[in-house]
């Protein structure tokens, strides 16, 4: 055993002294055994790597080739992992004239059981958006850290406020007592930039948790403890840009890696562009190839070698923490044929998974573009299975606030569900009141405590998988800042020690915070059980005098939803929805928990919603 260990030492740091002169980069860092996809790209990165030859012996495993670019401190190895490997470390050599030969041992690791059998969210659902630096700050030792370009501010917005993945993990019962189904986080990757690292979209390390949040391990770890309570971990993921201080901009692997221009060029942001019949190839190029913002240089995925990198890296972080979705940004921003490469390779990997991409537009016509089965004039095939449905979350803000006139406010949301017919499966689509760069939604319906009630119950029964920012529960607001992303994401009232206000403890709160945070409670854990949202059809009705009904049915379950936006007290007539009453006798509302009945006309109190299960 002594000599084992002493062998042990020797070896690592063999591999340690290798590894500061030669390579300084391997990546992914670890692969699985097992996997549907046979081949397996990596990266190395170490001065003049290119210039050494590789070999390697083990069973199952074979060098394809050996890319190399102009850049010769890379080159790209790739292999093809037979089924019948197994895992172990995989001993590469690399070997140069005149050096002395090196060995990298790289792990093939087993995969979990049934791990491409994972479920990914649906309309089971219900996602619980968070921005982990605004959440709980569980470990304020992990707040600044030696070396990393922008440390802690809590007074400012903008800046970093301490929350990270322990804060989340010990929030889960919270979570899960709220009704929430899945987590979505806002990236936890490295972001090492000078300001604003906060939020997480530039990317500086693929591979690692930005420590200020905690490490690869800890956020395993929230995945597991997560998955354990019911909860699924939905990941945010970039691959249209990366940050300016990510590690390989001061040793781009080739020309060609990024999109470059003699100037700086941002995206025009134009996003029909891709649809666009009269769209000239510039302005085209620009919307693709142009930059988010200066600070976030643009990805190009033309490459083969980074959208292989892309691709695989995000293979790795489901596989490695046991995700059960992937929300992806910016989805139309990079080459649509990469987006469609994509998606179908992770989606090949794991059949019963799930995507969601952000297409930010308010028109149904180009968010159905992107949908999985839309038949588009073009040609253009998609494999996403999810969108953001941005078009229903304006419809819905517009709706609620416009004034009520003959039901005009309603009919912003029954016709822009009525476009529903652009979608392959609009049942797919997520449903969301706000999100991390919208007002908040108490900020939307102008304080309004009944227009909140409305459109949460709106959103919870709609068709899609509905989401909640963090703080929406309890009426956190922006309206000191409209538009403000800093203030938008403020911290959650007891997160932090010290803390006047805790909404975990439900300390300081305002009477409406409380009723607001009970009734969401109420409503989301109702659904839960309720099969008819989850997978009934939707039937709604032309609003009349300022009151909205719909009915979700399937075998089992007839759910009414009457929503009623007037300011006084509303007749309503059971006649008018008789193609769905007949044959039925009885209401119960869920969440008085009372009968209803259902023979004489009925008064509607001022600015209330009901849900009533309609039984015989």
């Amino acid at each position: 055993m002594r000599k084992f260990l002493v062998l042990l030492v020797i070896f690592f740091q063999g591999n340690l002294s290798f590894s500061q002169s030669v390579i300084q980069h391997v990546e992914p860092p670890n692969w699985w055994a097992g996997m549907k996809h046979s081949s397996l790209q990596l990266m190395i990165h170490g001065e003049n790597i290119s210039e050494y030859s590789v070999k390697l012996k083990y069973p199952g495993v074979r060098i394809e080739n050996v890319s190399r670019t102009d850049n010769p401190n890379y080159q790209f190895l790739n292999l093809i992992i037979e089924p019948s490997a197994l895992s172990g470390d995989i001993p590469i050599t690399f070997k140069k004239k005149g050096k002395k030969k090196i060995k990298y041992n790289y792990p093939l690791l087993d995969r979990v059981a049934n791990s491409a059998d994972r479920v990914g969210f649906n309309t089971k659902d219900v996602l619980y958006l968070i921005t982990p630096d605004r959440f709980v700050n569980g470990d304020p030792t992990n707040d600044v850290q030696p070396g990393m370009r922008e440390g802690i501010n809590r007074k400012i917005p903008g800046g970093r406020h301490g929350g990270d993945i322990k804060g989340i993990s010990d929030a889960l019962p919270y979570i899960k007592d709220m009704g929430f189904t899945a987590v979505w986080l806002n990236p936890l990757l490295e972001n090492d930039m000078e300001e604003y690292s906060y939020h997480g979209y530039s990317t500086t390390d693929y591979y690692k948790v930005d420590p200020r949040y905690g490490t690869n391990e800890s956020y395993k770890a929230l995945g597991k403890k997560a998955k354990e309570m019911g909860i699924g971990m939905i990941m945010d993921m970039i691959v249209n840009h990366c940050g300016s201080f990510h590690w390989w901009m001061d040793d781009l692997p080739a020309k060609n890696w990024i999109n470059q221009w003699p100037e700086y060029q941002g995206t025009n942001h134009r996003k029909t562009l891709t649809q666009d019949p009269y769209a000239s190839n510039i302005d085209k190029k620009n919307f693709t190839d142009g930059w988010f913002v200066p600070t976030m240089p643009d990805l190009n995925q033309r490459n083969p070698l980074m959208a292989n990198y892309l691709t695989q890296n995000s293979i790795w972080w489901i596989e490695y923490a046991d995700l059960s979705g992937i929300r992806m940004d910016t989805y139309p921003y990079p080459e649509a044929s990469y987006m469609t490469e994509w998606t179908n390779r992770v989606m090949k990997e794991y059949p019963n998974f799930n995507v969601v991409g952000e297409e930010w537009s308010d028109s149904p016509a180009v968010l159905s573009y992107w949908q999985k089965g839309k038949k588009n004039k073009d040609g253009y095939t998609s494999e996403l299975r999810s969108l953001m449905d941005f078009p229903l979350q304006i419809a819905v803000e517009q709706g609620l606030t416009a004034e009520e006139s003959f039901g005009d406010g309603w009919i912003d949301i029954f016709e822009t569900l009525g476009h529903d017919f652009l979608y392959a499966d609009p049942s797919e689509l997520v449903v969301f009141p706000d999100n991390h760069d919208m007002n908040r939604f108490y900020t939307q319906v102008k304080g309004d405590f009944d227009l909140f009630k409305l459109g949460m119950m709106f959103y919870a029964t709609t068709r899609g998988v509905p989401q909640i920012y963090y703080g929406t529960e309890i009426l956190m607001n922006n309206d000191t800042a409209p538009g403000d992303h800093g203030v938008i994401r403020s911290d959650f009232p007891g997160g932090w020690e010290g803390d006047k206000v805790d909404g975990f403890k439900k300390i300081g709160l305002t009477e409406d915070q409380l009723d607001a945070q009970k009734f969401t409670k109420e409503l989301l854990n109702w659904r839960k059980g309720a099969s008819a949202i989850h997978n009934g059809s939707l039937k709604h009705f032309v609003p009349e005098d300022g009151v909205y009904v719909y009915f979700r049915n399937n075998a089992e379950q007839k759910i009414m939803v009457i929503l009623n936006k007037n300011k006084k007290s509303t007749q309503f007539f059971w006649e008018r929805y008789a193609e769905e009453l007949s044959g039925y006798n009885q209401a119960f509302d869920v969440l008085l928990n009372r009968v209803v009945p259902m023979r004489a006309p009925m008064d509607l109190k001022p600015m209330t919603g009901m849900i009533l299960e309609i039984r015989r």
